[in-house]
């Protein structure tokens, strides 16, 4: 396959997965932000949605105030921002345009009515009406890409590499997720402290939605939520979809079917990376620091994107 062509279908599923991953984590801290708290925490909260994408400095160079209108806006509908939701569905739209040959017919209408409905749910109130709607939009029609991929695509390389790229963006945007909210949930622990038992379980409850995990936690666990089962939920379960396990699951079997003769190091970052996960427990990880550990799960899914892209495709600045 040309290099050029795996560069499209890759960040075709990259960008898809990363508006569903914005409208997720929007969902979230607008959930978040209805509980009862000090105005300076839900504004800590807004804040950290900036900050899991590292948009704080773009956003204010925009913005003299933040307020949910303002982040919203730019986190869903600002063309300029390349993280946004509108950005991100213009992006995975014109990278199946350019290889429409290798996507069949459901997989490109998917993409192609998709944003052009986007067009509409911006113009027709919803978002301001009730966000929590419009975010189950976009996750619908992404989850409708994803199926139709499956369903309908022939195994073959281009179907390895949007598979490749959808599960390289969830691991790193479920990483950033736990990073920010765990963070978010160790500051707030002495503000309000009457309240915080009420407050971590909304909180908690709100990011296991926010990921579709909290029907699985209760399956799982069948108890109370704590943030350090939720922590090995989301990272340690293969059998959780979003988790980074499961994700590196696919990372590697991906890589397996699309190998070549430059790609050795590369599949031996991604299988360290995995085995990492598969073998390490959730208590000594916290006792090491789950922001380090995550720092550094980071560090290495970016090296691992950088290692396919001069491995597999075109140079890319994305």
């Amino acid at each position: 396959m040309l290099s050029r062509t795996a560069d499209h279908l890759l960040w075709m599923a990259r960008y898809i997965e990363r508006a569903e991953n914005a409208a997720r984590m929007l969902d979230v801290t607008v959930q978040t932000s209805l509980i009862p708290q000090p105005i300076e925490i839900a504004e800590q909260g807004w804040r950290a949605m900036l900050g899991i994408s590292k948009l704080q400095e773009k956003f204010d160079e925009k913005y003299d105030y933040l307020t949910p209108k303002n982040v919203l806006d730019f986190m869903v509908r600002d063309p300029n921002n390349p993280s946004s939701i509108y950005s991100c569905l213009m992006s995975a739209r014109e990278n199946a345009r350019a290889v429409r040959g290798q996507l069949t017919t459901e997989v490109w209408e998917s993409h192609n009515t998709t944003w052009l409905l986007l067009q509409d749910r911006l113009h027709d109130g919803l978002l301001e009406q009730n966000p929590s709607q419009f975010f189950e939009w976009v996750k619908y029609r992404s989850h409708l890409s994803r199926g139709v991929t499956i369903g309908t695509m022939l195994k073959d390389e281009a179907f390895y590499f949007i598979r490749l790229g959808t599960f390289l963006e969830r691991a790193d945007s479920t990483a950033r997720l736990l990073d920010v909210k765990f963070y978010g949930a160790e500051e707030n622990k002495n503000v309000n402290t009457e309240a915080n038992t009420q407050f971590d379980f909304y909180y908690w409850t709100a990011i296991l939605r926010s990921v579709s995990a909290f029907e699985i936690y209760r399956k799982v666990y069948r108890d109370v939520i704590t943030p350090e089962r939720v922590a090995e939920l989301l990272m340690l379960r293969a059998d959780m979809p979003r988790s980074l396990l499961a994700s590196m699951d696919e990372v590697v079997a991906n890589l397996k079917e699309i190998r070549n003769d430059l790609s050795s190091e590369t599949e031996r970052l991604a299988g360290k990376l995995h085995a990492q996960l598969q073998f390490d427990s959730i208590d000594d990880i916290l006792e090491a620091g789950l922001h380090d550990y995550l720092t550094q799960f980071l560090e290495k899914i970016f090296e691992l994107g950088q290692r396919i892209s001069r491995d597999f495709l075109v140079h890319s600045t994305t």
